[in-house]
């Protein structure tokens, strides 16, 4: 197999397994930064922009919309989480959860950006790369 021919069969992952993915690595980064550092830092922050980009990656064309509104809800859903578990992590250990979720949403807010720019450039690449429709569809038709 050439490089060209992985490359072309990359994105054939159903979108619910991709959200899972998604949501199953964004937990580990939490995890492993938490562990390591105590809180919520840069590491955490690359670990969110890779995973936008590789989501974006792997998903099959039927399912770009489920993965293009991924980013945002992923990292608030996340965050939401954390403040439940180890509030102290994004935010302030007074703080309610609300508070905690929009000061860590606010903190990270442009690895937010970062990642969700990257994850809707990555999808519009692959939905008007030419010929990748009519690849999609020979093999649909195979």
């Amino acid at each position: 197999m050439t490089r060209t021919a992985a490359f072309g069969q990359a994105g054939q992952e159903p979108g619910r397994q991709v959200v899972l993915l998604g949501v199953a690595l964004t937990l580990t980064a939490v995890a492993v930064d938490v562990l390591l550092v105590g809180s919520l830092t840069l590491f955490f922050d690359l670990c969110f922009l890779a995973l936008c980009l590789g989501l974006a990656a792997l998903v099959r064309r039927q399912d770009f919309y489920l993965v293009a509104l991924l980013p945002p809800v992923l990292m608030v859903v996340v965050f939401a989480f954390v403040s439940l578990v180890a509030r102290d992590a994004i935010a302030d250990p007074r703080d309610s959860i609300l508070q905690a979720v929009v000061s860590g949403v606010a903190t990270h807010g442009i690895a937010l950006f970062v990642g969700y720019a990257l994850c809707l450039g990555w999808l519009g690449w692959r939905l008007h790369r030419k010929g990748d429709l009519a690849s999609e569809l020979e093999r649909e038709l195979a």
